[in-house]
């Protein structure tokens, strides 16, 4: 076989690259700087990538999904793969947008939140003289029962600024003794319309008995009318006299939320009161019967999950198992409280597809998140060996792209574990510095095969020029043989010699890392950066694909964060 000319030879790699290679898209092929494949070949090669672009995600844009399937338990990350779990930093922006917050701390003033409670308590409060008239009825007193947290005191600040979703016990006592909740939107005018009507206001709380007084101050600090402590109920500590009422029966030592709420509304109810409505932000607030009508509050914050009552099947008082969400967040001006993914049910899906323990460490042996890139690697790897082969016989200097972090290196333990999902800078240079994450599954075997096979292995990550040697050591430690010094391209730190490199040029001060990398895969092809000719980008964030410069980019699936 001979080949007439550099160009020809490109055409081959790329009809050889194209057909061997499922991915996302196939970029430009003069991106690339490669002449486009005509004639009969050009054909054949199209249909071929349209075969191995078929399936879940291939052929799809460079962008994230926005359609979503999750039950709250986290039982679909077993079955959805990483595309198809919500991002957890995009459901984090979306909240955030729900809430109209900044540095975590929720608008008092406007948010779609806010729009939601004032429409939904308006539309309740219509419903007050309907309900007052039917409870009399029954000759019993009337009355309405509430929750507490995210029912009548918010508390959105705490969860977002305060412990940034992750929930802290000793924390939340702090804020509890000091009164420092506001009231739920739109709930303090409700209560007094109903207290005024003739309605019994009762509140029924997972907050303990310690809690008891300063949360029935809070409440009335807020202005909050109707709630008195002998219509005030608090979960038992065990300590003392604060023991479980013998009106609480429980199925075993540890009460559920449902035994415990829906035993305190039957033993309201056996007080001779008809308990009109119960108001909850949990399903497991309004699970169990015990109250005429139920009102669920929009919380996506947090979930506390409870199993039912034994022989009792609630099925419309469950979450919402479809989502739709834009990975910017903007989904949260719309989409209403239960409409956006719960975070912690998010959560609890991401751990299922990593198999993580209960402190936030991934199963290194067996998961669904292993089992669905080992098989992407095991189709992609003798694909892409095959078009290194052809490119190095050929003479066009072929080379993969291969990102860092959750590409070629693994960092769920430390974000789950060390940082629980919340970024930290300091403590991921930590990590870079001492070499701590273990390869990424099934990535060290198909990059090693492609440097065998005759591809330049380039790195290009956005760690820092002062990560470079740690992470080229964490490479090696692990296995990879193919990086080197002088392609693995980490990011300027803008001290000393780190600066910005001549070839990168950006529209601000501060280079977008799309910017960045495509415009250093673009040099890598120039004859000053190599002349490579790049087959493969490989990436778990779209921004590492993005800006061509690549035959076929490859996407790696990484639910744990988003880089846009």
């Amino acid at each position: 076989m001979s080949y007439p000319s550099l160009t020809a030879r490109r055409v081959t790699a790329i009809v050889v690259t194209a057909s061997a290679v499922p991915a996302l898209a196939l970029t430009s092929a003069t991106a690339a700087g490669a002449a486009t494949p005509t004639g009969p070949g050009h054909s054949a090669a199209v249909r071929d990538l349209q075969r191995a672009q078929h399936g879940a995600d291939h052929g799809r844009a460079l962008a994230p999904r926005t359609h979503f399937r999750m039950a709250p338990d986290g039982s679909s990350g077993a079955t959805q793969g990483g595309a198809g779990i919500p991002n957890i930093d995009s459901v984090k922006s979306t909240v955030r947008t729900y809430y109209n917050a900044t540095n975590g701390i929720a608008s008092k003033t406007s948010s779609p939140y806010i729009s939601q409670m004032n429409a939904l308590m308006a539309r309740e409060t219509k419903k007050l003289p309907g309900l007052l008239a039917s409870a009399k009825k029954t000759g019993k007193k009337p009355a309405l029962v509430f929750d507490v947290d995210d029912t009548t005191l918010w508390t959105y600040d705490m969860e977002d600024a305060g412990m940034h979703f992750n929930f802290d016990p000793a924390l939340q006592d702090v804020y509890v003794q000091g009164e420092r909740f506001p009231a739920v939107p739109a709930t303090v005018a409700f209560e007094k319309k109903a207290a005024a009507m003739g309605f019994a206001i009762f509140g029924l709380t997972g907050r303990n008995d310690d809690q008891r007084s300063a949360t029935l101050a809070n409440l009335a600090k807020v202005g909050f009318i109707g709630f008195t402590a002998d219509r005030f109920y608090t979960k038992w500590t065990g300590k003392g006299a604060s023991q479980q009422p013998s009106y609480i029966t429980c199925a075993t030592a540890k009460c559920t939320t449902v035994e415990y709420k829906a035993g305190t509304r039957a033993h309201i109810e056996s007080q001779g009161y008809d308990i009109a409505l119960n108001l909850g932000d949990q399903w497991s607030d309004l699970q169990g019967r015990h109250a005429q009508h139920y009102l669920k509050l929009p919380n996506p914050t947090y979930y506390l999950p409870s199993p039912d009552l034994p022989g009792l099947s609630e099925p419309r008082l469950a979450p919402r198992t479809r989502f739709t969400m834009k990975p910017d967040g903007s989904s949260g001006r719309t989409a209403g409280g239960e409409g956006i993914p719960n975070i912690d049910s998010t959560k609890a899906t991401i751990r299922t597809y990593y198999d993580a323990d209960s402190i936030g460490i991934a199963n290194k042996t067996s998961s669904p998140y292993i089992s669905e890139i080992t098989g992407l690697t095991r189709r992609i790897s003798p694909l892409l060996n095959a078009a290194c082969g052809v490119g190095r016989y050929v003479g066009i200097r072929p080379a993969v792209v291969l990102d860092v972090d959750d590409t070629t290196l693994s960092t769920y333990d430390m974000e789950d574990a060390a940082m629980h999902f919340n970024f930290d800078p300091a403590l991921q240079d930590v990590y870079v510095q001492q070499q701590r994450f273990p390869a990424t599954p099934g990535m060290v075997a198909l990059a090693n095969a492609a440097s065998d096979a005759g591809c330049t292995i380039i790195g290009l990550t956005g760690r820092g020029d002062n990560q470079k040697a740690a992470t080229l050591a964490n490479l090696v430690k692990v296995g990879y043989t193919g990086f080197t010094a002088a392609n693995l391209y980490t990011k300027w730190t803008g001290v000393g010699a780190s600066q910005q490199p001549s070839y990168i040029h950006c529209a601000t001060a501060k280079c977008t890392t799309i910017e960045y990398k495509s415009q250093t895969r673009a040099y890598k092809q120039t004859a000053a950066g190599g002349g490579y000719t790049i087959l493969a980008n490989l990436g778990d964030q779209f921004s590492d694909l993005i800006g061509g410069s690549a035959l076929v980019p490859v996407k790696l699936p990484n639910p744990t964060y988003y880089l846009p």
